[in-house]
């Protein structure tokens, strides 16, 4: 694919992103864009490799290996170096939604896996996808596509982030009449109030695909938590089939002494209330505010990594961000061998960002929290810190071991908590009936996403967990599959 020579003669570029001094005053997205002729000789690095293993999508060692999605990329890549750019807009969207989300949030667990990679800088798949739907955006090549029939059956598609955005695009493409339920004022879940408006704009990217999927016959109703605006059984009445896709939103909470202290905030109440502020037009710090404050992160990661972001475009007085685990090596360690995901240091913007403004990396490694201290008002001011090193206890057990002498008091009047997530919330998983696994998701196999209740399927974080962005699109596209099969006898989709 591409040009036979050209991972040998082309080197690996990406363009380059604004400057991290300006674009941390605005909320514009970070990305600059390549010009056409550029786009084309990276393509052109997409050799003949014989087996690729960009678009397997497994797991390997519990980490992605390939596109979850299985994009075609090898024949994208080629189309793009030919100039045949809508050709490649046909290959992306026969397996992929929504490219231009993945294109801007994915981590690219296809770079990771490029055959280039074993020995060169990999092919830069992800650019070229994002820069793909985007021209087709700009030269109208994308435009509504409604089924050329309805098959009369009504399927309920409960939770409008990735997975549930994916099921809802399958199940109306196969001609059923799909209604999307958001307990939130906007549709797009995780896509929409859980990433920052400078990784993913929301009027320009996400509301533009919502507003086609419109179009083509989806309907959103969004204020309505299903459960308790709807009960379950109206919801199982009105419609044919149910397909579950709340995300897995229970947040992980720091345990340590003076957690109830004012200014102690989950990273999403956070963000979500940020990116709110700046839909509806007020100052995106109105609710919960970084400016001029010491803000100290607790968790690494994408959210992390959009708390320095947002912290700094509050105009914070310093952030620094606490991570338990040590920092990663330069290049693949031997245990990370490809096609594995490579677990390498790298600086994502927000670090990009903070370096630019303070002189140094936010992130502090191998440490962990072990008090916030309150003021006599009840405002936290204080992060307390010791270090940390990986080892086995007395019983044997392998773990992070307190490191004494180590302790640390960090000036703070903002704490974020971005630890992960637990799994999804449960009060609608109980009023379904829904059986759980040991870690309080949703029971229900990889490739048939079939629960305990007939009709009724499950897909995304709800049933896998905390996960990327495009293997919740990938169980959201098998959920509608099985829930097509399960309507009409057979199925045509993917």
């Amino acid at each position: 694919m591409g040009k036979p020579t050209g991972f040998i003669e082309f080197q690996r570029e990406l363009p380059k992103d604004r400057d991290a001094l300006t674009r941390i005053g605005d909320w514009k997205e970070i990305h600059n864009h390549h010009d056409e002729a550029k786009l084309r000789t990276q393509g052109s690095r997409c050799m003949d490799c014989g087996v690729p293993f960009c678009h397997t999508g497994k797991l390997i060692s519990g980490m992605a290996s390939g596109c979850p999605i299985n994009n075609l990329i090898p024949e994208f890549n080629d189309l793009v170096y030919k100039g045949l750019w809508q050709e490649a807009l046909e290959r992306l969207h026969r397996t992929n939604n929504f490219p231009e989300f993945t294109g801007r949030v994915c981590p690219a667990p296809c770079e990771g896996s490029c055959v280039v990679g074993i020995s060169r800088p990999p092919v830069t798949i992800k650019n070229i996808e994002v820069s793909i739907i985007d021209k087709g955006w700009e030269n109208g090549w994308v435009q509504p596509r409604p089924p050329a029939r309805r098959t009369g059956k009504k399927v309920a598609v409960v939770g409008s982030g990735p997975a549930g955005l994916s099921a809802a695009a399958q199940l109306n493409y196969a001609g059923h009449n799909v209604t999307v339920f958001e307990r939130d004022d906007r549709p797009g879940g995780l896509l929409m109030y859980g990433i920052p408006n400078m990784k993913l704009d929301k009027q320009e990217v996400v509301l533009r695909r919502i507003k086609l999927l419109e179009d083509e016959g989806v309907t959103f109703k969004c204020g309505v938590n299903v459960g308790q605006d709807l009960p379950v059984e109206k919801l199982r009445k009105d419609f044919d089939a149910v397909v579950v896709c709340t995300g897995a939103t229970k947040p992980r909470d720091l345990t340590v002494d003076g957690r109830a202290a004012k200014g102690v905030h989950f990273a999403m109440e956070f963000l979500r209330a940020n990116t709110k502020n700046l839909l509806d037009g007020k100052a995106p710090d109105a609710t919960i505010s970084a400016k001029g404050k010491d803000v100290v992160i607790i968790g690494g990661g994408d959210t992390g990594t959009d708390c320095v972001g947002t912290s700094l475009r509050h105009g914070c007085r310093s952030v620094t961000q606490v991570e338990i685990m040590a920092k990663s090596p330069l290049t693949r360690a031997k245990d990370n061998p490809w096609p594995e995901w490579p677990k390498t240091y790298k600086v994502d913007y927000g670090q990009e960002e903070a370096a630019a403004k303070f002189g140094a990396d936010p992130r502090v490694y191998l440490t962990t929290a072990t008090k916030v201290e309150a003021d006599e008002n009840g405002q936290v001011k204080a992060v307390h810190t010791v270090q940390v090193e990986w080892k086995k206890d007395e019983k044997g057990v392998f773990g992070p071991q307190k490191v004494p002498g180590t302790e640390k008091a960090m000036p703070a009047q903002l704490v974020l908590l971005a630890m992960g997530f637990l799994g999804p919330e449960q009060p609608l998983l109980e009023s379904l009936g829904l059986e759980r696994d040991p870690r309080s998701n949703v029971k229900a196999e990889h490739g048939k996403f079939t629960t305990n209740v007939p009709g009724v399927f499950a897909a995304g974080d709800c049933r896998r967990g905390q996960s990327l962005v495009v293997w919740a699109f990938n169980e959201g596209r098998g959920a509608a599959r099985e829930c097509d099969r399960y309507l009409m006898g057979r199925t045509e989709l993917p």
